[in-house]
Parts: structure tokens; C-alpha cells; sequence
């Protein structure tokens, strides 16, 4: 987004980030940033950090990743990560339906089919996890060195059929904490977007989607965003 008022936040991550990026548009709220890719891309080697005058920046490594970050960045007057002087949030590595993928995690089955509550439980299973998003984890560290408020936004509940939901859950956990770990902000909002069996709610949910949010997902996320400062 181009606005001639300040941006209040950087904006990045995959796909997850749109319904925000609306969201604000629609609220006449500056920010810059939004979607840079898929949510896969942004698991396991995706950038590199880079020295430079400016102070300490990262690369992506997708070409179309990194012409939208040196946009954005260019929008806010920065030209590396070490100057940006608002608020990163960002989506990066809370593809958990990726990760919960049925056929990931046929090896840990029990004879009912399902993937065993205890081994969910188990630093195995949070050690697989960790290491599926290992790069987004190592993003989330770099930021936070470099003194920057970080916001990592959790995904909306919402389960492809694909994937696991036993496995999606405990993953989107492990994420979580392991993201709270390397110092980032944690904006999760599943107390007040999801009904009782756990799961995004419909009026949430985009139309003809197995994944996303829609706006007024996004409008939930930014309130929440705004009533810490942003």
C-alpha cells in the first residue's frame, strides 16, 4: 500500500496477510507490506542475512519475494531491515496445514489411523516441527535482534482435507511457542474467532476456500493490532 500519512506497520508474510492488508486499506489505516508468497516458502532456507552500510538486512531468496520487500522497504525510506522504525508483522512459518499434510505423518499412525495424542505431546513431534520451520523461526530471531518490535500473526483455524486436524492443532502449538521463544509477539485470536469445536468461524471464513480468512477475519486481526499501538 502507497499513503502519504506514516505507515504504521510493515506488513509480510504469505497469503495469510491479505485479508490484514485489506482490512487496513479498507480502514484508511497506513501501513506498507502484504503477501510476498506462499506459506511453503517460507519454511526452510528462504532468506540469507546481509551486512551492509545501512546495518544488517536479509534476502530473500524467491526473485519475486524480494522485488516486493525492496518495494516495500523503499516505500517506508529504509533500504535495509535494520532501519525500519515501525512495528513487523508478519505471518511467516504459520503454514500448519502444510506442515499437517496426512501423508507426512503416516509413519507415526496407530492401528486406528490417527496420529497418537502422546506423540503430539512428545519433544519428537515438537522437534519435527521446529525443524519444518526452522527458517521462518530463524527470521523471527534475526528481527527481534535487531531491536525491532515483532508481531507474528497465527493463521486462521481452518483445517484443508488434506491435512490432519490432531496434527494441525499440535502444530500451529509448537509453532507458536517456539515463535514466543525467539522473542516475537504472539497475536492469536482463536478465543474470539472460532466456534466451540475449535474451528474458524463461518462468517470468518473466505467463500470457496478450504485456508483463509476473509476481511472480516482480517478486521479482527487489525483491531487487535491497533489496540497495542500499532
Amino acid at each position: 500500500m502507497t499513503t502519504t500519512a506514516p505507515a504504521r506497520f510493515l506488513l509480510l508474510g504469505d497469503s495469510h496477510a491479505g485479508p490484514i492488508g485489506r482490512a487496513a486499506q479498507n480502514a484508511g489505516i497506513p501501513f506498507q507490506g502484504g503477501p510476498i508468497g506462499a506459506g511453503r516458502e517460507f519454511t526452510d532456507t528462504f532468506f540469507t542475512v546481509r551486512d551492509t552500510p545501512e546495518g544488517s538486512d536479509v534476502v530473500f531468496h524467491a526473485e519475486e519475494a524480494e522485488e516486493h520487500y525492496r518495494r516495500f522497504l523503499g516505500e517506508l525510506g529504509v533500504a535495509a531491515l535494520a532501519g525500519l522504525d515501525v512495528p513487523l508483522v508478519a505471518t511467516f512459518g504459520f503454514c500448519a496445514h502444510f506442515v499437517a499434510l496426512r501423508e507426512n505423518w503416516d509413519l507415526y499412525r496407530d492401528r486406528s489411523g490417527s496420529v497418537p495424542p502422546a506423540f503430539l505431546a512428545s519433544p519428537l513431534f515438537d522437534a519435527i516441527v521446529r525443524a519444518a520451520v526452522r527458517d521462518a523461526l530463524r527470521f523471527y530471531g534475526h528481527a527481534v535482534s535487531l531491536g525491532l518490535r515483532v508481531l507474528a500473526v497465527m493463521p486462521p483455524q481452518r483445517v484443508p482435507g488434506q491435512s490432519d486436524p490432531a496434527v494441525f492443532m499440535a502444530t500451529q502449538e509448537s509453532i507458536r511457542l517456539a515463535v514466543t521463544e525467539h522473542g516475537a509477539e504472539i497475536v492469536d485470536l482463536r478465543r474470539r474467532t472460532t466456534s466451540p469445536d475449535g474451528l474458524q468461524r463461518p462468517e470468518l471464513c473466505e467463500a470457496d476456500d478450504e485456508i483463509h480468512g476473509n476481511i472480516a477475519f482480517g478486521r479482527v486481526i487489525l483491531t487487535d493490532l491497533l489496540d497495542r499501538g500499532l
